[in-house]
């Protein structure tokens, strides 16, 4: 009877230390049994999605996405925290957006990756093309809602911003302001303060270019109630930033054996009907575009020639008519 009394305290124990309840990413709590304890996690609006850029509606009045205060964060150091499910760090009230239909206003930012030497990482795909990793920077509706978990029960309660990243030559000093604190953090439960810096530099260089779509948090409890949009343009760091993401932080506390935070991302949910918009011709539109204008024209060449030659075929069975009757019209003088 001990034994099961000592057994059920340490059960409450690790489902209050998770916040009530216990999902994971792989394994017998992960994505796929999500449903069971959170019902919303298998409803028809789910995020992330595969974006299919053939089939996105391209929208000239979609206004452009403006952050503002992110170049600003104030003066107060920054809460950066290991959760167990990703590295999260808290983000002052002065930063929001523009160019939305509501003043949403920022929470928190958080990353998703792969695991070393395996392709993938990020959440939202393009054309079935996963990248390296991805950052989601979270805000709510702060005309509407008070804080963030009532806005996230909310239609369109939330506004998060996806930023795809990919590996290239140089280091992002902006993304090493929360990689190089990663050591402070490893194990789940830690927490540290980072010096605010310019968060505008985790954004990609051209945000003009981006979809948009309505969603849900890609983890439990999943509430359909995101506005998405989705930067087409990519953010880079280098091979050893994406590396040290990678293999520096563990989603078990220090007391526990061990387990690497790795491969901490969805898989796309089905789109259901539901629109993309882009705020660009992709390429591929422009691409198909400029295919259907060549063949129009290389059928209207081909029917110009033909033309021609109908004509010509006739002018010279005219003029043998003429030339011959001229010639019966000579014999018979």
């Amino acid at each position: 009877m001990l034994l099961f009394l000592n057994l059920l305290l340490e059960l409450v124990r690790i489902l209050a230390a998770d916040g009530g309840s216990h999902w994971t990413y792989e394994g017998p709590h992960g994505q796929d049994h999500w449903p069971a304890t959170y019902p919303e996690c298998g409803s028809n609006a789910q995020s992330p999605i595969d974006i299919q850029t053939e089939r996105v509606t391209f929208d000239s009045e979609l206004p452009a996405v403006q952050p503002h205060g992110y170049d600003q964060p104030g003066t107060e150091p920054l809460s950066l925290h290991n959760n167990g499910h990703t590295v999260q760090l808290s983000l002052p009230p002065t930063l929001y957006l523009g160019g939305l239909p509501r003043n949403y206003v920022a929470v928190q930012l958080h990353l998703h990756w792969g695991r070393k030497g395996q392709p993938g990482g990020s959440e939202h795909q393009v054309n079935s093309e996963a990248t390296a990793a991805e950052l989601h920077i979270v805000h709510y509706d702060a005309d509407s809602f008070n804080e963030l978990n009532e806005a996230a029960q909310k239609p369109q309660g939330l506004a998060v911003l996806g930023i795809l990243i990919e590996v290239g030559e140089n280091q992002s000093p902006a993304y090493e302001h929360l990689l190089s604190h990663l050591e402070k953090i490893r194990h789940k439960g830690q927490t540290t303060l980072v010096p605010p810096f310019d968060v505008g530099g985790l954004l990609p260089p051209e945000m003009g270019e981006f979809y948009r779509y309505n969603g849900s948090l890609t983890t439990p409890p999943c509430y359909q109630s995101v506005l998405w949009t989705v930067f087409h343009r990519k953010a880079q760091i280098s091979m050893g930033q994406l590396e040290k993401l990678q293999e520096t932080l563990f989603s078990t506390e220090e007391t526990r054996p061990p387990q690497s935070l790795v491969q901490n991302y969805r898989a796309p949910q089905p789109l259901n009907h539901r629109l993309v918009v882009a705020s660009f011709i992709p390429g591929e539109m422009v691409g198909l575009g400029l295919g259907i204008l060549f063949g129009c024209l290389c059928l209207l060449l081909a029917g110009y020639f033909i033309a021609r030659k109908i004509r010509r075929n006739r002018l010279g069975q005219q003029k043998s008519v003429v030339f011959t009757s001229s010639r019966r019209a000579t014999t018979d003088e």
